[in-house]
């Protein structure tokens, strides 16, 4: 599939939303008879905004969740170019929330002026428009949890996002964790399609300011997690930068039959126990290897 087919379906798969109402969290795990479904697969996204436009994925954005003393920071979830809070994040979201973390999720940078779907599209400001947006998000969640810091988990774009606002916009005392699923700190190959945002976008030049500044905050743990057939990301190992408080992951090693791509990276099974583990490595966990196709998953 080309670069451009591959934008083209995440735009489609974005039949993104705007604001909705909060669906309920639980700040303790729930008995395995109450458990979330996680339905693994990018498509699962897709399904839950076209049955509830608009809405949240299931776990997310209870302003009422209070942490728990294993989980004390809520989880942010920062999503990628033309996703949104629902699409980005069917499958993380229930699996973060059956572990017992308060789970949030944003749509930033859309136009909530238009008409859904096209209302729904997020990812599509500048740079610094969308991080304020989180910076402001991220305040909300802290003030309704009562929490001291949050851990951010991006995808894409949302990786991006969340190190301009950590490092620019006064994030650093305000999160803990970032875990990153495909960044891009060196840049890509492969730029947006022409037109995406408008003659003014231009992130580029905000990923060679956050990279040309230092990426990562010495107070904040990092987590990046690649994959070798990311088609977005080019080359993959843009995303793979070496420090202290960071660790670096490449989906495929020990494990050569997931050959996920740029979207189906952020909704397979063994991405998302390799963000449990980095959210929270004092628990060793098994990690799956299962055959995951490009896309489909």
């Amino acid at each position: 599939m080309g670069i451009r087919a591959v934008a083209c379906a995440a735009v489609a798969a974005a039949v993104l939303g705007a604001a909705a109402a909060p669906e309920t969290a639980s700040a303790t795990p729930p008995p395995a008879s109450a458990a979330l479904p996680v339905p693994f697969g990018f498509a699962g996204g897709i399904a839950l905004e076209a049955l509830n436009p608009g809405g949240s994925a299931p776990g997310t954005n209870n302003f009422s969740c209070v942490p728990s003393v294993a989980h004390p920071d809520p989880v942010v979830l920062v999503h990628g170019t033309a996703a949104n809070r629902q699409t980005n994040w069917a499958v993380l979201a229930p699996v973060l929330a059956n572990e017992g973390y308060c789970v949030f999720a944003l749509t930033f940078g859309n136009r909530s002026d238009l008409p859904w779907p096209l209302s729904a599209a997020g990812g599509l400001a500048p740079l610094p428009e969308s991080a304020q947006q989180l910076s402001d998000f991220v305040d909300d969640v802290l003030a309704a949890t009562g929490a001291s810091t949050v851990d951010l988990v991006g995808h894409s774009q949302g990786t991006t996002v969340s190190g301009y606002y950590t490092r620019f916009l006064g994030g650093e005392g305000k999160v803990s964790k970032i875990v990153s699923i495909a960044p891009l700190w060196n840049g890509s190959e492969v730029g947006p399609p022409k037109g995406v945002g408008g003659p003014d976008f231009d992130n580029a030049s905000f990923v060679s300011e956050l990279r040309d500044a230092g990426v990562y905050a010495d107070s904040v743990e990092y987590t990046n997690i690649v994959t070798r057939y990311d088609q977005v990301v080019v080359p993959y190992t843009s995303g793979i930068l070496a420090a202290s408080n960071a660790s670096n992951i490449v989906v495929q090693d020990g494990c050569e039959q997931d050959r996920s791509d740029h979207i189906a990276v952020v909704a397979s099974q063994r991405t998302a126990v390799l963000t449990l583990e980095a959210l929270d490595p004092s628990t060793a966990r098994e990690i799956p290897c299962d055959r995951v196709l490009p896309v489909i998953g």
